[in-house]
């Protein structure tokens, strides 16, 4: 395993911390940020205050309602997530360029070659903190690891405001202890299967080969293998290059059927056209893809290399992701993977169109 400093930086409650800051009299009182119960909203995020009812990020609007009767939603207002987003990059570049941002609100910082602080991840990580306190008085909590997989799992081990370390040699009782269930990428359906295995730690898994993970779980099994010894070769990229464009909406009543569906895409073809006009010449379009959000919030995407941009062609993903639900939806999505052309020489047609 290369040993490399990585720091997760994750702020807490993010876009209700900066509503609370903003206005101090929400603060103390369960409050979240979100879309009306009205129009089908959904909640984005939630202090602690409404998180101690049971309400989360992605759940309905009506469900947080319901489980907390005093909830207060506020709009979000995303120019001002985004300011803070970038002062907290700034502060983050001060120490390395080594930068991946996964959100507005987390990023990964490689500082393996930082000379701040002697070379101290730890002591980087902490002065993070406290200078994101001070700027803009809000918290984040950090967490330390020689990899990506662990510093993730550390930034969220002391939330909110918290840092926790796992050092080189804390590494193997650490992951051995762990619940597979806290893997990357171990959903519940996952989690489940891996329990009636009789898998629930990192080291019962360790008695499994990786050609018997891999029976079980396809390509995933590899990876599992590697992530119950702590392995995670995954380095920080700081390029933040689009990997793909889309479009999306919300319906205020759910689309009962699938020819509902399909009479949406029309509309959502000429809007997602007119942001890959606005792309650069950088990019490419490649392979399109749809979403598809059920009633009851599960969502699946369908996506398919060679196929066309065209109508006909969005309609056979829709049609075939909308089958492997086959119940009212919500929400429509519809995109476009893009490939970078820079450095790339694209190869030319054999025969250019008539």
């Amino acid at each position: 395993m290369s040993l490399r400093k990585i720091i997760h930086v994750d702020c807490d409650c993010f876009y209700a911390a900066i509503e609370m800051r903003d206005d101090p009299s929400l603060a103390g009182r369960p409050m979240a940020v979100g879309g009306s119960a009205e129009r089908r909203g959904v909640i984005a995020t939630c202090n602690y205050e409404a998180r101690a009812y049971g309400v989360r990020s992605a759940m309905s609007s009506r469900h947080a309602l319901k489980l907390c009767p005093d909830l207060l939603i506020v709009k979000p207002r995303f120019e001002a997530y985004r300011e803070a987003s970038r002062e907290i990059q700034a502060i983050f570049r001060d120490y390395t360029e080594l930068i991946e941002p996964l959100s507005l609100d987390e990023a990964y910082l490689d500082v393996s070659d930082s000379s701040w602080y002697g070379g101290s991840a730890t002591r980087i990580a902490e002065d993070i903190r406290q200078r994101v306190a001070k700027s803009l008085h809000i918290t984040v909590s950090a967490g330390v690891a020689p990899n990506k997989f662990l510093a993730k799992i550390a930034s969220d081990w002391r939330k909110p405001n918290g840092l926790f370390v796992i050092t080189p040699g804390e590494v193997e009782a650490f992951v051995a202890a762990l619940p597979v269930a806290r893997l990357h990428g171990v959903g519940k359906v996952t989690a489940d299967k891996l329990t009636r295995l009789g898998i629930e730690t990192c080291m019962d898994m360790r008695e499994w080969s990786k050609l018997a993970l891999v029976r079980e779980f396809g390509s995933f099994g590899e990876r599992l293998w590697g992530l119950a010894r702590g392995v995670d070769e995954r380095a920080v990229q700081n390029d933040s290059r689009r990997q793909s464009v889309s479009v999306e909406n919300t319906y205020d009543t759910d689309l009962p059927d699938l020819n509902s569906c399909l009479a949406k895409l029309p509309e959502l073809l000429d809007s997602l056209n007119e942001r890959v006009a606005r792309m650069d010449s950088s990019y490419k379009a490649d392979k399109p893809f749809v979403k598809v959000k059920f009633h009851d919030f599960s969502q699946t995407t369908m996506e398919q290399a060679g196929a066309g941009r065209d109508l006909e062609s969005y309609r056979q993903l829709l049609s075939q992701a909308f089958a492997r639900g086959g119940k009212p939806v919500r929400l429509l999505g519809v995109g476009v993977r893009l490939r970078d052309l820079r450095g790339a020489h694209e190869q030319l047609e054999l025969f250019a169109p008539t």
